[in-house]
């Protein structure tokens, strides 16, 4: 870097201006750089490709409902049937190809070993689908028993939800 001039003001004085030299030299460089990669970028090469006209199969799912009432009655699609025969219908829908989705609706007062049974039975049966049927929010009993239809608008209705930190 050159801090002199040559001007008549002496040896003392120095330059305040910028040397734009190597600036000059860096914006070449970058210039070189892009005009050959820029063709490189843009190069593309011409593939036909086969074009499919099939319209998609629309296939109806198939879907099997457990509901199970809160005194561990269960029922298959709307058909009420022992728990002991479950392991033999899920055997039936386990080999069907695509095989069913199988959704669980139980009551909010229905035991868990009822639940687990299914369950369980599902699974041994081989079934890999398996969904729950729930109801959309975070409700306590009570406001489940407001919210359904025909509930009476009495004080059980008039209570306020409960909170987090309150006692259920």
């Amino acid at each position: 870097m050159a801090f002199g001039g040559f001007d008549s003001k002496g040896p003392s004085s120095t330059m305040s201006e910028i040397n734009m030299v190597p600036l000059i030299d860096v914006m070449l460089v970058l210039l070189v750089i892009f005009i050959i990669t820029a063709p490189l970028l843009s190069h593309s090469i011409r593939i036909d490709v086969p074009q499919v006209s099939a319209q998609p199969v629309e296939q109806e799912p198939l879907v099997v409902d457990i509901a199970i009432d809160p005194q561990g009655a269960v029922f298959w699609n709307e058909q009420p049937v022992a728990v002991e025969d479950l392991a033999v219908r899920f055997a039936q829908e386990a080999v069907r190809d695509p095989q069913p989705q199988v959704r669980i609706r139980a009551d909010l007062d229905t035991r868990y070993a009822t639940l687990a049974e299914v369950m369980a039975a599902a699974r041994k049966a081989g079934i890999k689908r398996l969904g729950f049927i729930t109801r959309p929010g975070d409700s306590t009993p009570q406001e489940a028993a407001a919210a359904a239809p025909g509930a009476s608008s009495g004080p059980a209705a008039a209570t306020p939800p409960a909170t987090a930190g309150s006692a259920r």
